[in-house]
């Protein structure tokens, strides 16, 4: 008899036993009752912890009214959300999808139907090493994660890689073919990795010299996440395309591509999907970015990001750590050695309370907490953290 309890899910990773079954703001309870300071928060997906009241109460109106009706009619709530986001961005247009994969891929097509129109067929993009944008077979291939040009060979073409922080390299990589260049400004899953902010100003420079778009992917820093609605915002750039999700549907799925009114390009039939822009999440969308993109919310994203980058700094010095780095609530700690996934572990297995932690990098742990969690809450997971650091290195 099998005791995993996911012994009839479909193997993709590597799990510990525990099986969750409530959550509330920054804490996850298990089925046996056990608790846990979650500083993953579903990578960055729960913008605003688990369960917040604001989703709850979106949901729940919206449920009562309409959930579907298809994407061959407008509804109220997409129409609502898109003009929510193009009043608080540099954007004219909006749509809305489920996953951040979806996203980037439809930044594509906009960009490869723009280079058909007028740029004579221009379609490659260019995007750059250690990158993530997604896990569909396209966004695979414009990731620049090692070893996924392999798994799913052979994979879809037409992703040039440059080096983050290294206009040359792009410049390099530009040939008649290119249409656009596709970057996160804080690669996550590299391991926490700003952009230089001189760097993305020659970027944008050098797209908008060569005609190029320039397509931001904020999957992950949109919504909050560095201080600021939009991490390009923290850059003070302009891109041409913006992709988001994750935190703005908070936990539930909604996605979303913003353009400029000069790139509206697709043609009717072009993109679509069943669930695009339905009712139900684009009024969650709603709800939530008009709670995140509230200015004293914002700001105190930016206070909390500064406590949880100065409490890293103290561990750094007492652990004899290598950093840490980051923007805003999104940061990550440098370890001496290999040793991150056993931290993260012992994290877990702490008593009486569990922390939850991300290692993305084998001498790297990553912290994406909701962007609302108080400060007494921040400084437990720290005081937690050292805890598992001093059981894991010493």
């Amino acid at each position: 008899m099998k005791t995993d309890p996911g012994h009839t899910l479909i193997t993709i990773n590597s799990r510990p036993d525990a099986v969750m079954a409530q959550g509330q703001g920054s804490w996850l309870v298990d089925e046996g009752g056990r608790r846990y300071l979650d500083l993953i928060q579903g990578w960055a997906v729960n913008s605003l912890g688990h369960s917040p009241a604001v989703v709850a109460q979106a949901l729940a109106a919206q449920a009562q009214r309409l959930w579907n009706p298809g994407p061959a009619f407008y509804n109220r709530p997409a129409l609502d959300l898109a003009q929510r986001l193009v009043e608080l961005s540099c954007f004219d247009r909006a749509f809305f999808m489920s996953s951040g994969a979806e996203a980037n891929e439809c930044a594509v097509k906009l960009a490869r139907r723009w280079g058909r129109k007028a740029r004579g067929g221009a379609h490659e993009i260019i995007s750059f090493e250690q990158g993530f944008h997604g896990r569909t077979l396209a966004m695979m291939s414009a990731s620049g994660k090692p070893g996924w040009d392999s798994i799913y060979a052979p994979m879809p073409q037409g992703f040039a890689k440059a080096r983050l922080n290294d206009i040359a390299s792009v410049a390099g990589a530009i040939t008649p073919d290119s249409v656009a260049v596709m970057i996160e400004l804080v690669q996550g899953e590299a391991g926490v990795v700003p952009a230089d902010p001189g760097f993305v100003r020659e970027l944008r420079a050098l797209c908008t010299e060569r005609r190029l778009l320039l397509i931001v992917d904020e999957v992950q820093t949109g919504m909050g996440r560095c201080g600021h609605a939009f991490a390009h915002q923290v850059y003070d750039i302009e891109p041409d395309l913006m992709t988001l999700a994750k935190g703005i549907g908070a936990g539930l799925p909604l996605s979303a591509l913003l353009c400029k009114e000069e790139f509206n390009c697709f043609e009717p039939g072009d993109q679509g999907g069943t669930y695009c822009g339905n009712p139900l999440m684009t009024a969650v969308g709603l709800a939530v970015v008009n709670e995140i993109c509230r200015p004293d919310f914002l700001a105190t994203v930016r206070q909390r990001g500064q406590q949880l980058s100065q409490g890293l700094q103290a561990i750094v010095r007492e652990h004899g750590l290598v950093g840490e780095r980051g923007v805003g609530l999104l940061r990550a700690l440098i370890l001496p050695t290999d040793q991150a996934e056993e931290v993260v572990t012992a994290a877990r297995e702490l008593q009486p309370v569990g922390l939850l932690l991300n290692a993305p990098r084998p001498h790297l742990l990553r912290f994406m907490p909701a962007l609302n969690i108080d400060a007494a809450e921040l400084d437990e997971g720290l005081r937690l953290l050292g805890l598992a650091l001093r059981r894991v290195l010493g």
